[in-house]
């Protein structure tokens, strides 16, 4: 584990006579108040650069306040000169269209050639951050709009809205199967027990919560728009199975199909032989880390899911 370093200025009216961990609550809101009581039990809190480990202890007002919070080690810090498509970056955060085929993080057999590897070689400053800034992720074979911070104030910051549920993430997929309305899938996801690589809906996972609407009814496949409010792994993939409505070209999760009362023929073989799920992060919007001002963006889908439409 690292070590960052964090100060502040205790304010002489507001906050004098209060306890040392609700000053610290107030006073570096990117962390919750059980994990700065820690610090402070772990001697990570500073008052005038003296150790301090009393969540209890009184603050006087206009004391010099440190804290060391802890962030991970990035497990494979290799920096790659990957090419990123930028789609937004200022001093605080960076924006950008994930490629189909590109992974997030590295792991068991993607030890480099990731997003994190290519943060690293780009951003010198970003391996002090955990997981080199990166807030969300992507599936392999899932495209579109990722935020990653810069700075460690913008990860703590851009994390506890993503916790909140304040970051919007709209995604744009094709199912099989015609839908009749839009709705909401509010089912818990976990782990599948034998399949390791998979999740499931299960009573016993995480709650797991996603909204649809239809975007265009085919004859025998839905264009959807979806909007997470939790982020599951593998979530919209794992809930549109659940409701009988699988990703087309989804590897992992078509395990139930709808009957497809078309004639085979040389389109319909395209169609069935579409190469990765077909799912896009098309939308992306939250209040920046400094300025607040509301920040939006949207891009259109790649050209494989556009070259899908065209055939359905």
């Amino acid at each position: 584990m690292k070590k960052i370093e964090l100060n502040a200025i205790v304010s002489c009216f507001s906050l004098s006579g209060q306890r040392l961990d609700q000053v610290l609550a107030k006073l570096f809101k990117q962390y919750s108040r059980a994990y700065l009581k820690k610090l402070i039990l772990k001697n990570q809190v500073f008052l005038n650069k003296k150790v301090v480990n009393q969540p209890d202890k009184k603050i006087l007002g206009g004391e010099e306040i440190t804290i060391y919070p802890f962030v991970e080690n990035v497990l494979f810090d290799i920096p790659e000169n990957i090419i990123l498509d930028i789609i937004y970056e200022d001093r605080d955060i960076l924006v950008i269209n994930k490629p189909v085929g590109l992974v997030v993080h590295p792991g068991s057999g993607n030890n480099q050639g990731t997003i994190l590897n290519a943060l690293l070689y780009h951003y010198k400053n970003i391996k002090d951050l955990p997981r080199a800034g990166i807030i969300h992720r992507l599936d392999k074979d899932t495209s579109g709009l990722m935020v990653i911070a810069k700075t460690v104030f913008s990860y703590n910051y851009l994390l506890n809205l993503l916790k909140k549920r304040k970051i919007i993430r709209e995604y744009q997929a094709v199912v099989t199967g015609k839908m009749i309305s839009g709705g909401t899938i509010n089912q818990p996801i976990m782990r599948h027990r034998t399949k390791r690589t998979c999740m499931t809906v299960h009573h016993l996972g995480k709650k797991s919560v996603t909204h649809y609407k239809i975007i265009h009814r085919f004859r025998c496949h839905t264009h959807i728009l979806v909007r997470l409010e939790t982020g599951r792994t593998h979530q919209i993939r794992v809930h549109m199975l659940y409701i009988k409505y699988p990703l087309v070209g989804d590897p992992c999760y078509s395990g139930i199909h709808r009957r497809i009362n078309y004639k085979k023929d040389e389109k319909s073989e395209k169609i069935s032989e579409f190469s990765r799920q077909a799912l896009h992060a098309s939308h992306l919007s939250f209040k920046h880390p400094i300025t607040h001002n509301l920040m939006s963006w949207t891009i259109p889908l790649p050209q494989d899911m556009q070259d899908l439409l065209l055939l359905l």
